[in-house]
């Protein structure tokens, strides 16, 4: 015999078919690019109150708070992006004015230096090329080229300074000593080659200071006046020449005047 059911009763869905559907929609909204997942209380809700509750709800709001925080992840990347990029223009323009800065500080030490090359080539010029008098505050007490029995030549081939015995000496200009000891009628002497290539004669003098091969410079005390050689007294006799030995005399006046030395 058989038996049917009354028409119209029909029995609520299982739980096991209502979870399915839930899944499946979620499945579904997947598969369209809504990115969800379901939460195990969902799957395990068995309240009446929740039976018009679907998945494609949970799904939707799950995929919103997901989407919110994939833009805040964006805008933190962009902003951290920003950031770096204006810490890396900073940087770059204090390199390039750190840079600039370095580039002025040695150009100006190069010309520091240059100017300080220039200032001491220009002061041992000027120390090359000064000239002072042989014998401080004195004068000349005899001209050059008198005519005297005295001189074997005749006439006198240099002028004297007035001086008195260890009077002190001192070399016209820079050179070397080319000659230091006993010049016969000069007594003791000094030959000294001169910076510009002429050469200057100290004689009768009553010590020497220098030696040979020793360089001097203006004014330096090469030694003292006395009366050695050929005297009537106590001077110092100076010569300028055009080269070291006896018979090369220029005008001693003139020579000293053209180096600036007032005699």
């Amino acid at each position: 015999m058989a038996f049917t059911r009354a028409t119209g009763k029909h029995r609520r869905a299982s739980r096991t078919a209502r979870t399915t559907r839930k899944i499946a929609g979620i499945a579904t909204l997947a598969a369209g690019g809504v990115v969800a997942s379901v939460a195990s209380p969902a799957l395990a809700a068995t309240d009446e109150a929740r039976t018009h509750d679907t998945g494609l709800q949970q799904a939707v709001v799950l995929g919103d708070e997901l989407a919110n925080s994939i833009e805040a992840q964006a805008d933190a990347q962009q902003a951290a992006a920003e950031v770096a990029a204006a810490k890396a223009k900073a940087e770059a323009v204090a390199k390039k004015e750190a840079e600039r800065r370095a580039e002025e500080a040695r150009k100006k030490a190069k010309a520091a230096h240059e100017a300080k090359v220039r200032a001491a080539r220009d002061a041992e010029r000027k120390r090359l090329n000064a000239f002072v008098g042989p014998i401080a505050d004195s004068y000349v007490s005899t001209a050059y080229k008198a005519s005297s029995g005295l001189w074997s030549s005749g006439s006198h081939t240099g002028i004297d300074f007035h001086a008195a015995s260890g009077t002190s000496v001192h070399a016209v200009g820079a050179g070397t000593v080319v000659e230091a000891g006993w010049g016969g009628a000069y007594g003791n002497n000094i030959v000294i080659k001169m910076h510009d290539g002429t050469y200057t004669q100290y004689g009768h003098l009553s010590s020497l200071g220098v030696s040979v091969g020793q360089t001097v410079a203006p004014g330096e005390q090469i030694g003292l006046s006395g009366a050695t050689g050929n005297v009537t007294g106590p001077h110092l006799h100076f010569e300028a020449r055009t080269g070291p030995d006896y018979g090369s005399d220029i005008d001693p006046i003139a020579y000293l005047r053209s180096h600036g030395v007032n005699v």
